[in-house]
């Protein structure tokens, strides 16, 4: 609000003339959105020097999870790409017999 006071001011000392309500309205919910950022920013400042016991344990049961995700997708194409050795072997053995005859 002091900020807008001062614009307003400063607008009439400039000789610019009173603000419109609309503009006085709109620099005021500009001052606000400055308080609430740099309350946010504050917060956000505070949570990431001091990380909470639940976050760090939720993202240590996320890194789990994950992991086993990963083990058991590599497991699953490792699974794919060897019975893909095995049928490409098992038909070219097929097609070399027959070649024979």
């Amino acid at each position: 609000m002091d900020e807008s006071i001062d614009q307003r001011h400063n607008a009439t000392a400039n000789g610019e003339g009173e603000l419109s309500p609309v503009e006085q309205e709109l620099l005021d919910e500009y001052a606000k959105l400055v308080g609430n950022l740099d309350d946010l920013s504050g917060i956000l400042g505070e949570l990431a020097s001091n990380p909470s016991v639940e976050i760090l344990d939720a993202l240590r049961g996320l890194e789990r999870k994950t992991a086993t995700v990963f083990t058991l997708l590599k497991a699953s194409v490792y699974s794919i790409v060897l019975q893909q050795e095995i049928f490409g072997d098992e038909q070219q053995g097929d097609e070399g017999d027959g070649l024979r005859r």
